[in-house]
């Protein structure tokens, strides 16, 4: 199942833009978005295929280190993740015609 996983973390300092956008073209293979730009943190919702949630933030935790790597942007500790299935995100729509 496909999960989308946002990530963020949290540091010492404020994230410039020129940052948030190399973490943009980090993530972009991922399927990903990166924010961050004026915060004291920078993250990332990228897309993962796993067999459950918490596969999905494991998975994605490395990913998204890997991608940081290929950054300018210091390794801070991720603060908080948060994972969707696709069941999820579209569960609540009623897809039928009317």
């Amino acid at each position: 199942m496909r999960y989308s996983v946002s990530l963020q973390t949290e540091g010492d300092r404020e994230v410039s833009l020129e940052e948030v956008l190399e973490l943009a073209d980090a993530v972009a293979p991922l399927g990903g978005i990166a924010s961050g730009m004026g915060t004291m943190g920078y993250g990332a919702q990228i897309v993962v295929e796993a067999d459950g949630s918490d596969a999905a933030v494991d998975q994605a935790l490395e990913q998204f280190a890997a991608a940081v790597a290929l950054t300018s942007l210091p390794s801070w500790p991720v603060v908080r993740a948060e994972s969707l299935s696709e069941d999820d995100d579209f569960g609540d729509l009623d897809l039928e015609a009317p």
